[in-house]
């Protein structure tokens, strides 16, 4: 099987898409976008991502082993999830427990969080309504999972994709102003799939990229 091209910075969405391919075995090779070098913008990325956003992948042995390359996370792990028929059950009704909380990271958890992280620590000219709004609604989607969590080992009834696309938005809460031990059941969460070895393989994949953005990002505050 020729490896399938993931097109990745270290940020949560990239991870996500790092952790599935981690949990399928599947072979793949990394191609980095380095978003402080505004590489997500050049032409031969703008053709597998339109909206200029990582991550993207290719996957030269897709459907009618024709390439397919893919951009959004959400669809890439819905992809992923059909092509190994893994972690994104078949069963209509758990499928649909999996996609209610994928699409809830997409729609809320990512975007509040990536919000809150910008305005308490990248914008050089603080804006307390910002940064107050931001935290606030990341508390309270803190909050949701933390009550999901409360009678159950995974969002869905097993660890599915789901848990993958939420579990790197929360392994930034030091940069959201958040104490996780406030939330018990999510803190357990965090740990439990934190300590799986494909999560911990993905998870430190471009971690001096990261930190070295992190320094550039902030010594220009």
């Amino acid at each position: 099987m020729a490896p399938i091209e993931l097109h990745f910075w270290p940020t949560p969405n990239g991870w996500k898409i790092a952790i599935m391919l981690e949990e399928c075995d599947l072979p793949y090779e990394v191609r980095l976008v380095d978003l402080s070098q505004k590489a997500q913008f050049e032409p031969n990325f703008l053709a597998l991502s339109p909206n200029g956003r990582m991550p993207a992948i290719v996957d030269p042995d897709g459907p009618d082993n024709a390439p397919i390359s893919i951009f959004e996370s959400g669809a890439i792990l819905q992809y992923l999830g059909n092509k190994t028929g893994q972690f994104y059950p078949a069963d209509q009704r758990r499928r649909s427990d999996a996609e209610q909380w994928l699409f809830w990271q997409m729609a809320g958890l990512g975007p509040m969080a990536g919000q809150a992280a910008h305005f308490r620590n990248y914008k050089a000219d603080k804006i307390d309504y910002a940064v107050e709004r931001y935290t606030n609604e990341v508390i309270r989607l803190y909050n949701v999972m933390n009550d999901r969590l409360a009678d159950r080992d995974f969002l869905a009834q097993d660890y599915s994709i789901a848990d993958m696309a939420c579990w790197p938005w929360i392994r930034g809460y030091k940069a959201y102003g958040i104490d996780l031990t406030e939330f018990a059941h999510l803190r357990a969460w965090f740990k439990r799939v934190g300590a799986r070895p494909a999560v911990e393989r993905a998870a430190n994949i471009g971690k001096d990229q990261f930190k070295a953005s992190q320094s550039r990002a902030q010594s220009s505050i």
